[in-house]
């Protein structure tokens, strides 16, 4: 019997298979449906975005937490750190400007805003100057406790922000602690770059913005302060000390102790157009209760009506202002003082009674806004006196005494010499005092204005200075008077210093008064 072929045999028994089992076998050799496959993000990608996460969380994080408020010496300071591409530190004195320090390389940067001096603190200082001498130290205490007190808190603000911003992003726990210990790894690189990179020196080399960008021309080189500072702060010690000797003397001084009724004026001269003058005539009058200000001339520099608006603050200085015009006035500045309320202009010999006292006063018969010198000055000035003198006999030969006289120039206030108890005059900025031959006693004031521009014309800064005498309200004749000098531009010295007339010393014989001489011949001014 033939045999049936492998092939012929497997047909037969595909045919024989039921139907369903055909229709499930066919079922099978189907081709299944394409997949479509969603492509995954490049690994470079995933770690751009979370780089870029973790630096946004770190940014937000220091700006709503990372910044300490810690007391360096006498100030109150907020240290912040602050993403930066240069590094260095950045110190803000608001409202003056600011100073940057090339302090160390690294992608942040510190700042510190000064906020405020301490008064309990800076008090301390002037109420024991000893202190002095450990405060640098204290300074330098300071500045670690801030600075670490604020790495500890930047740490957890970079962390945290990171981190809250890798949830809100990912919504992964995972992925958020993930971007936290990744702002932690580059915060710790930071601090390392900054810590190898750190240049003690760069404090010698500040550069200055603002305000302060005149600090350099007006302090000196920032090297000599820093290597000097133990001198600087033994100086600052003694003059701290000699100030406050000095207002304590000045306060229970027994030869002479003003009262409450005592006539006390204020003499400034020669201005300037300096506009520090205001604030320190006004600091004056209230710490001193001054009942009138007497100005002897030389407000201004050129006497131009653009000039006028510079005499403004005189309404407000709290006292009224008695002036007499300089040789750098003009009839123009006159006029304009004039006509502002509370002034007492004098000039032609006119008296008038101002908070208990008659004053009388000349202008000065110059105009030399130039500083030039005309010929005959001198017998001008000395005429000018002259008839000054003859309007003070004649106040005096009309019951009317003139209790203080005023002029400008020295040369003239000399003629007045027996006609008047007290001549007040400037000029020559610098104070002088003299009882002349007849008993009239000379006072000339400083510059209250440290001579205005021409203060950097020489070596030395003029200094301000400025006087006030103190008068018996009932006698009106000078009890004492307080010479006050503070240092000119760019120094910070103070001086207060108390005089006596002679006959006022403890122990002296009362001296006769100088008594006016009457005319020998009617000047014709009426009283």
């Amino acid at each position: 019997m033939a045999r049936v072929p492998a092939a012929v045999l497997n047909a037969l028994i595909r045919l024989r298979r039921s139907p369903r089992a055909l229709a499930r076998h066919y079922r099978t050799r189907r081709p299944h449906p394409a997949v479509e496959l969603v492509p995954q993000p490049h690994p470079w990608g995933r770690a751009l975005g979370l780089v870029a996460v973790v630096l946004l969380g770190a940014w937000l994080g220091l700006l709503i937490v990372g910044n300490v408020r810690t007391p360096v010496g006498p100030m109150n300071t907020t240290m912040t750190l602050r993403p930066s591409l240069t590094g260095g530190t950045k110190i803000n004195v608001s409202p003056l400007g600011a100073l940057q320090l090339d302090s160390h390389h690294a992608p942040v940067r510190l700042d510190v805003n000064v906020d405020q001096l301490d008064p309990v603190r800076s008090q301390a200082l002037v109420d024991h100057p000893e202190r002095l001498s450990g405060l640098q130290d204290e300074v330098a205490k300071d500045v670690e406790h801030g600075t670490l007190d604020l790495a500890l808190r930047s740490c957890v603000a970079v962390v945290a922000g990171a981190t809250a911003l890798g949830l809100a992003v990912y919504r992964r726990p995972r992925r958020a602690l993930a971007a936290g210990g990744l702002a932690l790894t580059l915060l710790a690189a930071c601090g390392g770059t900054a810590y190898a990179t750190w240049n003690p020196d760069s404090v010698l080399q500040p550069k200055f913005s603002g305000l302060l960008s005149s600090a350099p021309s007006l302090v000196g080189n920032a090297r000599s302060i820093v290597t000097e500072f133990d001198v600087y702060q033994q100086e600052l010690a003694r003059l701290v000390t000699n100030v406050t000797k000095l207002y304590d003397v000045t306060s229970t001084l027994p030869a002479y102790q003003p009262d409450p009724t005592t006539i006390r004026v204020l003499h400034v001269s020669d201005i300037h157009l300096n506009p520090a003058s205001w604030k320190i005539i006004a600091s004056l009058v209230e710490q001193y209760q001054v009942n009138v200000i007497v100005d002897s001339g030389d407000t201004m520099d050129h006497g131009t009506a653009a000039e006028n608006g510079f005499l403004d603050p005189v309404a407000d200085l709290g006292a009224p202002y008695v002036w007499v015009r300089g040789n750098h006035d003009s009839r123009v500045t006159q006029r304009y003082l004039e006509r502002m309320k509370n002034v007492h202009v004098l000039d032609d010999g006119r008296a008038e009674t101002v908070a208990g006292l008659r004053f009388a006063g000349l202008g000065d018969p110059q105009f030399t806004p130039d500083r030039s010198e005309k010929s005959g000055a001198q017998e001008t000035q000395e005429a000018a006196g002259a008839r000054l003198a003859a309007s003070l006999r004649d106040w005096t030969t009309a019951g009317k005494p003139v209790d203080v006289a005023v002029i400008h120039e020295p040369s003239a206030a000399r003629e007045v010499d027996g006609s008047v108890p007290l001549v007040l005059s400037g000029h020559l900025h610098h104070e002088e005092t003299e009882v002349m031959s007849n008993g009239t006693r000379l006072r000339v004031e400083g510059s209250t204005g440290g001579s205005g521009l021409r203060a950097v014309e020489g070596k030395y800064p003029d200094p301000i200075e400025a006087s006030i005498l103190y008068f018996d309200r009932d006698t009106r004749r000078l009890q004492a008077w307080d010479s006050i000098e503070l240092g000119g531009l760019g120094l910070t010295t103070a001086e207060v210093s108390r005089h006596l007339p002679e006959e006022n010393l403890p122990g002296a014989t009362r001296t006769p008064t100088p008594s006016p001489t009457p005319p020998s011949t009617p000047s014709g001014r009426a009283p």
